[in-house]
C-alpha cells in the first residue's frame, strides 16, 4: 500500500481568505461502545510554514505503538488543539451524526477559548458532509473535503490527536468492564467483543439504540 504523505497545499491556499483554519476529524463513528470524539487542530500561517512533523499520517496509518509520540509532536506543531466527546447515550438519544456535530461544536469551543477568533476561522472538515453547523451556537465557515484526513496536514493532526485520546479513554474503560476487551478493540465490533454482549448483555457505555449483536466485525 502506497502510504501519501500529508501536505500543507490546501491550508496555505485557504489561508490566503482567512486568519486561522480549525482542522476537524473524528474518530468512534462506527464503535458499539463508548463515545464518539472529534479532534481540532488549529493552524494559522506562521505556522503552515512549519515543517510537518515526522511521521505524521491519518490516525488510520499509524501504528497503535507509534500513535501517542506522533500526537504529542502533532500538538505542539499546531497553535492550538482540543478534542470534542459525544457520550454513547448521545448518540442513543440523538443518533450519530448530530452526536458528530455536538462533539465537533465543543471542540471548536475549545480551541475558541485558547483564543482563536472565530470571526477570521475556517473549519477545515474530513469527508463531504457538514455535521457541525447545524449543531453550533454561532455561525461557521465549514470546507468538507473528501480525504482530507489522509491529503491535508492540519487534519491528520487532528486525526491521531483524537484517535490517541479516545484509545486512551476506552482503556480506561476496559479497568472497569474488562470482559469486552475495549484495551484491545476500543470499543469496536470485534468477535470478542459480540460474543462478550452476548454472554454479559449491554454495559451503560454500549450504543444501546444499535443492532449491537449483529452488527459487522470490523477488523
Amino acid at each position: 500500500m502506497t502510504v501519501i504523505t500529508p501536505k500543507l497545499t490546501l491550508e496555505r491556499k485557504l489561508l490566503g481568505e482567512c486568519g486561522v483554519i480549525i482542522a476537524l476529524d473524528e474518530v468512534g463513528r462506527g464503535a458499539l461502545a463508548g463515545p464518539v470524539a472529534v479532534g481540532a487542530a488549529m493552524m494559522d500561517a506562521a505556522g503552515a510554514r512549519r515543517r510537518v512533523p515526522e511521521g505524521l499520517r491519518d490516525s488510520k496509518l499509524v501504528t497503535e505503538k507509534r500513535r501517542p509520540d506522533v500526537a504529542a509532536r502533532a500538538a505542539a506543531w499546531v497553535q492550538a488543539s482540543a478534542v470534542g466527546w459525544a457520550s454513547a447515550e448521545e448518540v442513543d438519544q440523538v443518533g450519530i451524526m448530530r452526536a458528530l456535530g455536538l462533539a465537533a461544536s465543543r471542540a471548536v469551543t475549545a480551541i475558541a477559548a485558547q483564543g482563536a477568533v472565530m470571526d477570521e476561522a475556517l473549519i477545515l472538515l474530513d469527508g463531504n458532509h457538514d455535521y457541525v453547523s447545524r449543531v453550533h451556537s454561532s455561525p461557521l465557515r465549514v470546507r468538507p473535503v473528501i480525504k482530507a484526513d489522509r491529503d491535508c496536514a492540519s487534519v491528520s493532526a487532528a486525526s491521531v490527536i483524537a484517535k490517541v485520546a479516545r484509545d486512551a479513554y476506552m482503556a480506561e474503560l476496559h479497568d472497569s468492564h474488562p470482559a469486552y476487551q475495549w484495551n484491545r478493540n476500543k470499543g469496536y465490533a470485534s468477535p470478542e467483543h459480540r460474543d462478550a454482549i452476548r454472554s454479559n448483555g449491554l454495559s451503560p457505555f454500549h450504543r444501546a439504540s444499535w443492532a449491537i449483536t449483529d452488527a459487522p466485525t470490523l477488523f
